[in-house]
Order: C-alpha cells, then structure tokens, then sequence
C-alpha cells in the first residue's frame, strides 16, 4: 500500500511537471511575472522529480547497458542539463521572483541560451515522456482494427504536432537562429496551452516508437522495425506537408526575409535593445506588450 502511494504521488509530480511546461512555454498568455514564479515552481518540481527518482542515479554505472538504456540515460541526462541551464539564464533575468540574481549572467549572453535551452528541454522533455510509455502501458494493449486505429490516430496528431512545431519556427530557437521569440499576443490562452501540448505530442510519439523500437526489435523482428519506422515517417511527412501548405507567419529568420523585411528605423532601434549599457533603464522595463516586433 505504502508503495503504491509512493507511486501515485510520483505520477502527480511528473504531471505537474508536463503542465509547468506547458504553462512556461505560454510565456505570451502568462505574462513576465507569471512566467517567472511559474519558473521557480518548474525548477522545484524538477528537484522534487530527481529526488524522488534518486535511486536511478545510484543505479548509473551497475549492470549492462542494451540498447533501451543507453538512450534513456542519454535523453535523461540531457534533459537535466537542459532544465538546469534555462533555470538559470532566467533567474539571471528575473526582475520579479528573484530579482537579486539579475545579471549574475549577463542578460546579452544568457537571453539567447534561455531561449535556445528551454526548447530543447521541451523537446526532450517530450522524448522523455514518449520513452517511458511501452513499459508504463505495460499488457495493456490493443488487438486488431482498435489497435490500427490507435496508431492511426497518433500517427495524425503527432503529424499535426510537428507541422505546429515547424510552423511556430521552434527550430530556429533551438540553433541560435533568432536572438528573441516571435509569439503571438492574440491568441488566447487555451489555443496556446492546447498548441503546445500538441507539439509537445510529437516528440512523445517519436519517443514512444523509439522505446518500442529498442524493447521489441529482437523478440519482433524486421516486420515490427519497418511498422514503426513507417508510423514515424508518416507523420514526419503530414507534419511536413501540412508546413508547406500552411506555412507559419512567425517563423521569422533574422538571417533571412524575416529580419530583411523589417524597417532600418526599427532595426536600428532592436540592435539598441541587445546593449543593455546603451538602453535607458524604462527601455529595459518595459513589458512585453510595449516591445517591439511583439518579442521577448
């Protein structure tokens, strides 16, 4: 009983921890403040999580490591670094959760290493999610046309996912492409959080086929191998195709049509804002809604 709500209570934790980040990655619908303190709950929760989880830690250099393990392990570390890195860079620039830490990066330098890291704690957070499903679905599974459509169906939303993915330019946050996030201040908050969870879907799905892939390739042969790399093609292409037909207007590149198309007077004026020294200090404050291009 006692280990059973040991369990529970585990569970609780890492849901709260999916809906933190999705929250976290609505920074456009929360606000600065409420991004912030909502930070300090997500980072936390995360040392709750390792605590919780601590006896995988002593476990990291016992037994043999199959194929399974070593991407679980890998995924897990980098997720942790990813997560310790962008609780970081923000604390540095907090103005109201701990403001006493502010600048002890230097805002210039870790703005864009916040913005870089924190999506690729999302889409490893997602893998991470995704490489725990076979063993948490445990027998439960589906035979036959319920079986078919299942996978058809999360083929479907996991396609849906990237082509979001793709089209709210995440990739170029995730390679340094752009120094600020081009969100869209419109939306409400339900769109954005339901937006994100489907993003977020995608990277749960490809982990999940992953750790299919890893646990079952041996005991399943060939047939089961190209059933999952086919799932995971299908909707690398619906998310593709989707992003071809219905291109997203956000995905602005500073190194392409997006940063060329912008005015000299503001471009002038976005350059100014990346020398905190040259700034004024109501420049520095003002909030998100005052920025310019609608960025943070």
């Amino acid at each position: 009983m006692q280990k059973t709500k040991r369990y529970d209570f585990r569970r609780i934790v890492d849901v709260c921890m999916v809906v933190l980040l999705l929250c976290l990655m609505s920074y456009q619908v929360t606000g600065e403040e409420k991004h912030e303190w909502t930070g300090i709950t997500m980072t936390l929760t995360v040392i709750l999580h390792q605590i919780l989880n601590r006896r995988w830690y002593a476990s990291l250099f016992k037994g043999r490591y199959n194929a399974y393990r070593s991407v679980t392990t890998a995924v897990n570390l980098l997720l942790l670094g990813a997560m310790l890195v962008t609780a970081f860079c923000g604390m540095s620039m907090s103005e109201y959760a701990v403001p006493f830490l502010y600048w002890t990066g230097g805002v210039m330098y870790v703005r864009p290493t916040h913005l870089a890291m924190s999506h690729w704690a999302f889409v490893l957070m997602g893998l991470h999610l995704g490489l725990h499903v076979p063993l948490m679905a445990g027998k439960r599974k589906r035979a036959g046309s319920r079986g078919t459509v299942a996978t058809l169906l999360c083929t479907g939303v996991a396609g849906v996912g990237l082509w979001l993915f793709l089209r709210n330019g995440m990739p170029n946050y995730l390679f340094f492409r752009v120094p600020f996030a081009f969100l869209d201040y419109e939306k409400s908050f339900w769109l954005v959080f339901l937006e994100n969870a489907l993003m977020l879907s995608a990277w749960v799905f490809a982990g999940a086929q992953i750790a299919t892939l890893c646990l079952k390739r041996n005991r399943q042969g060939t047939k089961k191998t190209a059933l999952i790399a086919g799932s995971i093609a299908a909707a690398a292409i619906l998310g593709f195709v989707l992003n071809t037909a219905f291109p997203g207007e956000n995905a602005a590149d500073f190194d392409t049509a997006g940063w060329a198309a912008v005015p000299e007077a503001q471009k002038a004026q976005s350059v100014q804002t990346e020398a905190p020294a040259a700034v004024p200090e109501q420049t520095q404050n003002m909030s998100p809604e005052n920025k310019e291009f609608r960025i943070t």
